[in-house]
């Protein structure tokens, strides 16, 4: 079975020749018996990965390889850390399909080149972030805002070695979905003190995170 058409494939290997920088690793998490979606979206990343030589899969599985997930924070499944000449934080919880593919798609490319292309105004913010962060970011496969919404959150963690930013299906983690009353998306929760439902522009979304850590 394929989960990217040969169109798709065409494009994307263009796409990634122009962009791909540094080698990418992209980090699986599932296990023996695969949930339900840890089975297609193993099958998706593989898939992406003949795309480019720069591209990499690593599949662990969760339980076996439970020393490795603690050590990258992983802590449900099917997860994703996606992994360039280091580790920016840049994960994924749920497959990454639909509108999400593009969340995926350029998370490899921004952590391929190790920079991205926010705004000097954006990157000036973050150098007031001097501790620990997280972001999450809920997201729905069908909703078409949220893939800028994910990316300006991983944006933030390739830029500031505090950042960590973990973008997550809502649909398949129905129990983070209800603890974070999660009624819209996209939904921003930063440090489990600040909150946002919606786009933020992407100097006002690092305005929030410096405050998630003032709080």
């Amino acid at each position: 079975m394929s989960l990217l058409p040969d169109d798709k494939k065409e494009l994307l290997k263009s796409l990634f020749e122009e962009k791909l920088v540094d080698p990418v690793k992209i980090i699986m998490f599932t296990q023996e018996i695969e949930c339900r979606f840890c089975s297609d979206t193993r099958i998706l990343v593989q898939e992406l990965a003949t795309v480019s030589d720069k591209i990499t899969v690593k599949v662990y599985d969760f339980m076996a390889d439970g020393a490795k997930a603690k050590e990258l924070g992983i802590d449900k499944i099917p997860a994703l850390a996606i992994v360039g000449k280091k580790d920016y934080g840049v994960r994924i919880y749920g497959i990454p399909y639909g509108y999400e593919l593009q969340t995926l798609i350029e998370a490899v490319v921004n952590v391929s080149r190790g920079t991205t292309d926010l705004s000097e105004k954006t990157k000036q913010i973050l150098t007031d972030v001097k501790s620990p962060v997280n972001i999450k970011v809920f997201v729905t496969l069908t909703c078409p805002h949220c893939p800028v919404a994910a990316a300006i959150a991983h944006k933030l963690a390739i830029e500031s070695n505090f950042i960590t930013a973990d973008v997550i299906e809502s649909s398949e983690f129905p129990d983070l979905a209800l603890k974070y009353n999660v009624v819209g998306v996209p939904k921003v929760v930063i440090n489990e003190k600040v909150e946002f439902v919606g786009e933020f522009n992407e100097d006002l979304f690092a305005e929030h995170v410096v405050l998630g850590t003032l709080q």
